[in-house]
């Protein structure tokens, strides 16, 4: 009888530890989820601050929809402009850069467009347009989406020109989308942790990379408490100090694919 009640105190005890655990939400872009860097954080986080991070993972434009709503407690996407806006407007408390990777144009082997030969970024978007060569967009208002447009702006190719018998929008997460690709044996801007990760390549390969303007910047925005009273602002601001130290940039530049590095590490310590 007293080791039944001692194992029903112990039960008790654990679920009770276990209701108490410090838990908060972080809406999250695909690229940090599907690259699997959050399978190696996550456990590191709750092992070191004992803290669950409950991840909403869903594209940039998405992920401030539901920080200005109060869905969350932070946010970490990679979208610079629309972040400071989120800021400016009093959603957020401030920015910090926590790390950065680069986008990269992946297409079929042959290279219809020729766009392994173009010295920028806007060339090879201009190629593929000038050729009409199928091209697969995300469509869906994330991070990669918006750097995306920006660059076809940049090419002067406007939506009008996009037509629909060349340029189809996924409406969907790098993952998928690249499926997509991958199935069309089309062109298709990734962030690169995504394409080293995705394994459904098919006849597709990296064609395209190294202009600067393909930088990607990933940061970190707690929720303000001054919007939403009911976010957990403590423990945003811790999840923050882990993410900036030594222990953070150790996982995230130790993080390795095939050989590359997925992310690098550059947040202000």
């Amino acid at each position: 009888m007293k080791f039944g009640t001692t194992l029903a105190a112990v039960a008790f005890a654990l679920s009770s530890v276990m209701a108490t655990a410090d838990t908060m939400k972080m809406a999250v872009t695909t690229s940090f989820h599907n690259s699997g860097l959050s399978d190696v954080l996550l456990p590191e986080i709750q092992k070191d601050l004992g803290l669950e991070v409950q991840l909403l993972v869903v594209g940039t434009g998405q992920a401030l929809r539901l920080g200005e709503a109060g869905d969350v407690d932070a946010i970490l996407v990679h979208s610079k402009k629309a972040e400071e806006a989120f800021v400016a407007g009093g959603y957020g408390t401030h920015r910090r850069e926590i790390m950065y990777n680069d986008f990269v144009l992946i297409g079929p082997n042959a290279d219809p467009a020729k766009i392994a030969e173009s010295e920028t970024v806007v060339q090879a978007l201009s190629a593929i347009s000038e050729t009409k060569a199928a091209f697969v967009s995300r469509g869906d208002d994330s991070g990669t989406h918006k750097k995306e447009l920006s660059l076809w702006a940049e090419a002067g190719v406007d939506a009008d020109a996009r037509s629909v018998d060349w340029y189809k929008e996924a409406g969907a997460g790098m993952g998928a989308s690249l499926n997509t690709a991958s199935g069309m044996n089309g062109y298709i801007m990734s962030d690169r942790a995504s394409w080293l990760k995705f394994g459904n390549k098919g006849d597709l390969a990296l064609l395209y990379s190294g202009d600067p303007e393909l930088f990607n910047q990933y940061a970190y925005i707690p929720v303000n408490p001054e919007k939403h009273g009911h976010v957990q602002a403590e423990l945003a601001q811790k999840l923050e100090a882990w993410l900036v130290s030594d222990r953070a940039k150790e996982l995230i530049d130790g993080y390795t694919l095939k050989g590359g590095r997925l992310f690098i590490f550059n947040a202000e310590q």
